[in-house]
């Protein structure tokens, strides 16, 4: 018989003395025969050992698989190697692309001037915007590397054979080789830099060391980056008056002071992603989610996650779930007796679209409506982020966050800025280190610098089950033991997607017409996934679409949808607002602060303990 003790240690018998073996706690027992043998011994120890030389790999490589990369370029390799075909397009390319440098450089030569480009950036790139690059020799340097930018976009793409995943893995990472030696990234190369450099002596370069230090010492000194001092919690940013009336182990619930004398009956209820922390939708007061929605007349109650540590690494999806969302909704119906407004963002809302989904199946009929802001049920058209979940990536990925417990902020974070390289890590090393600028931190860049770790257990679960298998959208999806359908749902449904969302792709998002039968209101709204969900009032370049589909309403494609939906100018806020009153009852008087008799007094102010957890 095998005794485990509390700190995750299994005695195992031997022949000799006995002897601890030290395993983490999530890590499986030996089995010991009748004779007193450790039968699995050896092949739990080497599990243990294999776990932790990948894990100590991941920290080497940010969390990156080399077995995984090397897969995928060992198998675009050798199918571009049996492609003749390709091969012969490929060269017919790189022939037309030097001759077609070799023009606009004669040309350019010859006129002296400016020159017609032979390539334009894509839009969203805007590295060769400057009046500088227009200018020879730089004209010439950029468009060369935008003409090999291209051929490599063509050799890593189409290639016969290889597999869709493997195909994308390596025209990902071919694409980061090339967005990291780009010319606009080199002071020799960049004629913006040089016009810098010349104007104020050097002194840009001696300002970008300075700034380059202090990044530094922030760094492994574990503070956060310069100018967040400004945005304290409590203080600057999650202000809107509030009581904690609610804490578990993994949340604390918010519910917000009424801001009119009369209220909606139906209360708004907001299960923000545990990613990152509850104040995106709390930020100043001018843009605060939160306050606009006090000011239109709702009650809100806001989750707070806590931020997990290595002793929550077995804390997982139905935990979240069952402590989270369940145990809210719970709590909200204790102090409003009334239907619940019910919103999750990001991976928040993939949980809330769960929930609401096992309640619909129970008979459960708590949920007015259901609101989702970017966020997905269907997982196969995910973007980018499927480059990171594949079977070999991801077991590499669960090694490292065994051993630690949780997946680190960092982790996570820099998985996110590969997502979007070339403007979230290179352009601003050029402008920060060697322009020797600062960019003025905002409410929002400080709270995308406040990020929370995740536990192994629910991690893995999270992206096994959803990002890898996609069985919520496939109906393999299990709570409680029992399947969830998406289709059980009859509450309303009001769908938000961003048209930059490199996270939650909106056309991922727009998925959801296909997997419930009620009726969905989609918005599409420009800006990004969480730019475009941060839509304060009378800033300037706002829009969106929007369309509702009833259930017997045919169902309408991405593209077709974005040509037959009315475009509108401003904020979404007040159009989800009209949605929501819409849904609601006429306006009385605000419901108490919580409640006692059910256990739910008053503990702090908002924004509670947990938010403020590092």
């Amino acid at each position: 018989m095998t005794t485990t003790e509390p700190t995750g240690r299994a005695l195992v018998k031997s022949k000799g003395p006995a002897s601890l073996i030290h395993l983490p706690p999530s890590a499986p027992a030996p089995v010991i025969s009748e004779d007193g043998a450790a039968i699995d011994a050896p092949n739990v120890l080497g599990d243990v050992a294999d776990r932790a030389l990948h894990a100590a790999m991941a920290r080497f490589t940010g969390g990156l698989s080399p077995f995984a990369l090397g897969e995928a370029y060992m198998d675009w390799a050798t199918h571009l190697a049996a492609s003749p075909g390709k091969q012969a397009q490929l060269t017919r390319k790189a022939a037309r692309k030097v001759s077609r440098l070799s023009h606009f450089v004669a040309e350019t030569l010859a006129t002296g001037g400016q020159t017609e480009p032979c390539i334009k950036p894509l839009p969203q790139d805007h590295r060769f915007t400057g009046e500088a690059w227009k200018h020879w020799p730089y004209s010439a340097i950029y468009q060369g590397f935008l003409l090999q930018q291209q051929w490599w976009h063509n050799a890593t793409t189409d290639v016969r054979g290889a597999t869709p995943q493997h195909e994308n893995v390596v025209e990902f990472t071919t694409r980061q080789i090339l967005d990291m030696v780009s010319p606009s990234n080199f002071l020799l190369t960049n004629p913006e830099l040089l016009q810098r450099t010349l104007a104020q002596g050097g002194m840009n370069l001696v300002r970008g060391a300075q700034n380059y230090f202090e990044d530094w010492e922030r760094s492994v000194n574990g503070k956060p980056q310069v100018g967040t001092e400004a945005f304290q919690v409590g203080r600057d940013v999650a202000v809107t008056p509030g009581k904690v009336i609610y804490r578990n182990r993994l949340i604390e619930l918010i519910q917000y002071e009424p801001a009119t004398g009369a209220v909606h009956p139906e209360p708004i209820l907001i299960v923000p992603a545990w990613i990152m922390k509850y104040y995106i939708l709390d930020l100043s007061p001018h843009n605060s989610l939160v306050k606009y929605l006090t000011d239109q007349g709702f009650t809100v109650f806001m989750i707070s996650w806590k931020n997990p540590s290595a002793e929550d690494r077995d804390l997982g999806m139905d935990d979240y779930l069952k402590l989270g969302v369940m145990t809210a909704v719970d709590a909200v119906t204790a102090v409003t007796n009334q239907k619940i407004h019910a919103v999750g963002y990001c991976i928040g809302g993939t949980l809330l679209s769960i929930a609401a989904a096992a309640m619909a199946g129970d008979g459960d009929d708590r949920l007015a409506s259901v609101t989702l802001f970017a966020a997905q049920t269907d997982f196969t058209e995910a973007g980018e982020l499927m480059l990171f979940v594949n079977e070999s990536q991801l077991t590499f990925l669960e090694d490292m966050m065994w051993e630690q417990g949780y997946l680190e902020t960092t982790q996570m974070a820099g998985a996110f800025q590969l997502l979007r390289s070339s403007d979230l890590i290179w352009s601003r090393m050029v402008h920060d280190y060697l322009m020797g600028e600062r960019t003025p931190m905002s409410d929002l860049m400080a709270w995308n610098a406040d990020a929370t770790r995740m536990p192994y257990r629910m991690h893995s679960e999270y992206l096994r089950h959803l990002f890898l298998d996609n069985d919520l959208a496939e109906g393999r999806y299990h709570t409680d033991g029992k399947a969830v359908a998406l289709n059980d749902i009859t509450a309303p449904i009001f769908v938000v997607g961003t048209t930059w969302d490199h996270v939650a792709p909106w056309r991922s998002v727009h998925k959801i017409h296909l997997l419930v039968d009620t009726d969905v209101t989609f918005l599409l709204t420009v800006g990004g996934h969480n730019a475009g969900i941060v839509s304060e009032l009378g800033k300037p370049g706002r829009s969106y679409q929007v369309l509702t589909k009833a259930p017997q309403d045919h169902y309408i494609a991405p593209e077709a949808w974005t040509a037959a939906a009315p475009h509108k100018d401003g904020s979404w806020w007040p159009e989800w607002a009209a949605w929501l009153k819409a849904r609601s009852g006429p306006q009385g008087p605000p419901p108490p602060m919580g409640a006692a008799g059910a256990g739910l007094a008053p503990l702090a102010d908002a924004p509670g303990a947990y938010v403020l957890q590092t």
